[in-house]
């Protein structure tokens, strides 16, 4: 029964990813990629709300490892760090990979921290 809930989260996170990365990209016309930048932010901080609020062990398989498995992406993120080395934009890279790490860890903390002092 996991495998059924992870495919249906993934079914609705994959596309939401797709489409919300492109949105980004087409309104800010950036070197650094910030529709990825964006959705694993979101995602970040959605998994841990949670995993702070306490959440059952369905609603994680489906929403954190299906949903957000699917929605955020660490390939797409290594993809356009190296992309953006190639073309010479170190700078971005750099600022790329400082920025995704540092931001998606301050989402899930303070997601998770959030969720769980309004749900005890």
């Amino acid at each position: 029964m996991n495998v059924v809930f992870v495919v249906v989260g993934a079914m609705l996170g994959a596309p939401a990813r797709y489409l919300i990365d492109r949105a980004v990209a087409a309104r800010f016309g950036s070197l650094l990629p910030l529709g990825t930048l964006t959705v694993n932010i979101v995602g970040s901080a959605l998994l841990g709300g949670l995993v702070g609020a306490g959440a059952n062990s369905w609603l994680l398989t489906a929403a954190g490892t299906g949903f957000c498995g699917a929605f955020t992406t660490f390939s797409t993120f290594g993809y356009e760090t190296i992309r953006l080395v190639i073309d010479g934009a170190y700078a971005f890279a750099v600022g790329n990979v400082v920025i995704s790490v540092v931001a998606c860890l301050v989402a899930v903390f303070a997601a998770a921290s959030a969720t769980q002092w309004l749900w005890t």
